[in-house]
């Protein structure tokens, strides 16, 4: 998702394939299990902040102790808990050392493909998620069951393994539905229709493959079989603000994480997401955030 044809050098937050490891490929890490004790002991018990550009990983701790920071949100969690983060999404982890749980990590588009069919469970699934429960909870029981059948099938060597890699991912994907929160667009009252709700997912998606480019509305709306007004109206009918705003927010949400996880200069913060200079990309920033890049990133070093 991330392009990779910036003008600018980029001192960026490590984008990695599996904790750190480069040159692995699509066809051997569509999907990968292993104990959180496997990879975390071998760095200290620490798994400094990163991202994955195109996985979406799931930590299952059945006991013991996490300081977890996503994006800009840190917590101190004790399983059992679950976490989901999605690709793009900066996450770091310091785990004690009688951590006891698993991490799953699955090519994002293949979880994606997998729950094409019920777009219901992908919106409360493909979100980042924190999700808690006391032992002898059913739900969370389920989580437990499905991450120990999905770990059972990848070490395994039975015929077939493929298909019941997938199943198990799908049985997991549906116990995280069943415990998980719907997401607040779905909570929020009068969205309307489900066409209006399928252009914004599309929208969204296209935002987050092209928002370096900066598209206009009408590019962005052609894909979609819609014009820029129509787009505008499904944004305002399930999102709350207009098409604009969704690009935007994408813009100055990558320009922050820039600025807080790397060392890039303002001008390369700007080159980077398709500002033609560091003037106009500041006075942007500033509109939108009510500060500049220099003092957003000072106090976000503090």
């Amino acid at each position: 998702m991330l392009a990779r044809s910036e003008a600018a050098p980029r001192a960026a937050l490590p984008t990695y394939a599996l904790y750190g490891e480069h040159g692995r490929t699509e066809a051997t890490d569509w999907l990968h299990c292993e104990s959180i004790a496997e990879r975390s002991q071998h760095h200290a018990w620490e798994i400094r902040p990163h991202r994955h550009e195109q996985l979406f990983q799931i930590l299952y701790i059945a006991r013991g102790a996490v300081a977890a920071r996503l994006d800009d949100r840190s917590e101190v969690l004790a399983g059992p808990c679950v976490l989901a983060v999605p690709a793009l999404l900066p996450h770091g982890f310091r785990f004690a050392p009688e951590i006891d749980g698993s991490v799953i990590t699955v090519l994002e588009r293949h979880l994606v493909q997998l729950l094409s069919g019920a777009p219901a469970l992908a919106e409360r699934v493909m979100q980042p998620l924190l999700l808690r429960w006391v032992d002898g909870d059913d739900a969370g029981a389920a989580v437990a069951t499905a991450v120990r059948g999905l770990r059972d099938e990848f070490i395994g060597t039975g015929p077939w393994r493929d298909l019941a890699l997938d199943a198990a991912l799908l049985r997991l994907a549906v116990a995280l539905g069943r415990l998980a929160p719907a997401p607040a667009e779905a909570s929020r009252p009068g969205l309307g229709g489900a066409r209006a709700l399928g252009h914004v997912r599309r929208f969204r998606a296209l935002v987050e493959a092209q928002y370096r480019q900066q598209p206009t509305l009408a590019a962005l709306a052609r894909p979609l079989g819609i014009t820029p007004t129509q787009l505008n109206r499904a944004c305002h009918q399930v999102l709350g603000h207009s098409a604009l705003g969704v690009l935007h927010g994408r813009l100055v949400l990558e320009a922050q994480r820039d600025l807080a996880y790397t060392t890039l200069s303002i001008k390369q913060v700007a080159l980077g997401l398709g500002f033609g200079d560091a003037g106009y990309f500041s006075r942007f920033f500033l509109r939108e955030t009510g500060q500049t890049p220099s003092a957003w990133r000072q106090q976000a070093v503090r």
